[in-house]
């Protein structure tokens, strides 16, 4: 059955959040850890999560896919920038212990003028520090629209700070549509190309979920603005032959496109009457 969901606010707890996802009928979602631009994440309810855990397994919800914040910059130029993302990112893995089995999705961060390669390794080096053998939470590493100083914005990329991982096994990538697309990758002309380059240079095997989003851009355009599917210039049918693709059918696809509940709702619907 197809995995898909949306982005939900994590105000009201995680028990709230499968009975939000249930009813636009979805049956996985995404949330961020804490504020996402930063600061301290509100105290973990061990009743929430016990609730959530077994309501989730009655609604077949899951995997899900929680979000570092956006101000999480593991590569950034300044110490305490990094010192940042490095606590924030291992009090957030602790955290996700108590829901094992799931992912922690983050963007690779800007090397701010320092060079992709020192920014690669400053990655690698957080990650490194941060995993933990026996860790149940399977980290994801975002493609990204290559704007800017943005590290992660060819697969190339990512497989280098992958190389550089003491434990592979628990990394995987999340596939950004839109990301992808402002990068260069033409997904609506040439989605098994696509592929497989992703496959010969990171592996699929390592794609763990798909962010589902059209772009408010023409392809290349390295500026990520996410348009509602089929508002954008990737379009809504390129997009369901994304969800379609035998190689990520049965990955979970999280809408990110500006939309509230409703129109989430609508999006959600027009993949399952699309792609089953």
């Amino acid at each position: 059955m197809l995995k898909i969901g949306c982005h939900l606010s994590s105000s009201k707890g995680f028990l709230s959040m499968a009975e939000t996802a249930a009813k636009i009928n979805g049956n996985t979602f995404q949330f961020f850890t804490r504020n996402p631009r930063g600061g301290k994440a509100k105290a973990l309810d061990q009743e929430d999560v016990d609730a959530y855990l077994k309501r989730a397994k009655e609604l077949g919800i899951g995997p899900i896919v929680a979000h570092a914040p956006y101000t999480l910059n593991a590569c950034g130029a300044e110490e305490r920038v990094r010192e940042f993302a490095l606590e924030t990112m291992a009090d957030d893995l602790s955290r996700m212990e108590h829901l094992p089995g799931n992912y922690y999705n983050f963007h690779p961060g800007s090397h701010v003028k320092q060079g992709t390669e020192t920014g690669i390794c400053l990655i690698a080096d957080t990650l490194n520090t941060v995993l933990k053998p026996g860790q149940r939470t399977t980290v994801l590493l975002e493609t990204m629209a290559g704007k800017g100083s943005e590290v992660g914005g060819r697969f190339e990329e990512l497989r280098e700070i992958l190389d550089r991982v003491e434990l592979p096994d628990q990394m995987g990538v999340c596939l950004d549509t839109c990301h992808v697309w402002d990068a260069g990758y033409d997904i609506a002309g040439h989605l098994d190309e696509v592929l497989t380059e992703f496959d010969q240079v990171i592996g699929l095997h390592r794609l763990k979920a798909i962010h589902l989003n059209d772009s408010r851009n023409p392809l290349g355009a390295r500026k990520d603005r996410h348009a509602k599917i089929g508002e954008g210039f990737i379009g809504a049918e390129a997009l369901a032959r994304v969800v379609r693709h035998p190689a990520l059918r049965d990955l979970p696809f999280v809408l990110e496109t500006p939309n509230e509940l409703d129109g989430y709702e609508r999006e959600i619907a027009f993949f399952r009457e699309t792609c089953g």
